[in-house]
């Protein structure tokens, strides 16, 4: 498993690094086929001490992406919290693979005579026109429209964007690169 540490607003000691190797090592005995994982630190001047340090955690396994945030007061504490919400998103997705593959057994002993409901489906499909337009454009559309995200073609990128609202009140935005690991692989 490749582990990438980056960090911002903050210098980590190599006591750190060899803490979030430590604890990011025992993921991989819940899930054994880690590609790579990536952890970004950051501090941040906030009033609350409790949301000082901020830790996201990003596990590439076999073409999925498992993706956890969690703050803390200190490192430490934001690192053990970080890692015990991948354990759960690691559980919950090996649940999923068990039961598409098998069917969980406790379903089928508990009904075993009644039908059981079938996974979520595409029920709803949504086509719209789109125009070129700019960043400040779309966040405006997203503005008065009330959402929380807004799909447009960046004409300064000439590609599909999603722009979204974050949790502090700014706004994100998604620009796709076709490939794994973001790397591009030939744009069609």
């Amino acid at each position: 498993m490749e582990l990438k540490i980056t960090s911002k607003n903050i210098k980590l000691a190599p006591e750190v690094r060899h803490y979030i190797e430590r604890k990011l090592g025992k993921l991989g005995r819940h899930l054994t086929n880690i590609n790579e994982s990536k952890v970004e630190i950051s501090e941040e001047k906030t009033r609350s001490p409790q949301q000082r340090f901020v830790v996201q955690v990003t596990i590439e396994s076999s073409g999925t992406l498992l993706r956890s945030e969690n703050r803390g007061e200190n490192l430490p504490e934001a690192i053990d919290k970080v890692v015990a919400t991948m354990q759960r998103q690691i559980e919950r997705y090996k649940g999923k693979l068990y039961g598409r593959k098998r069917g969980s057994p406790s379903v089928r002993s508990e009904f075993a005579g009644e039908r059981v409901a079938a996974p979520p489906s595409v029920v709803k499909i949504k086509r719209f026109a789109i125009r070129p337009m700019s960043v400040a454009e779309a966040i405006d559309q997203m503005e008065l429209l009330g959402h929380d995200f807004f799909l447009f073609f960046n004409a300064g990128a000439e590609a599909l964007n999603l722009l979204y609202r974050r949790k502090d009140g700014n706004y994100g935005l998604i620009e796709p690169v076709l490939g794994l690991n973001g790397t591009p692989q030939g744009l069609l």
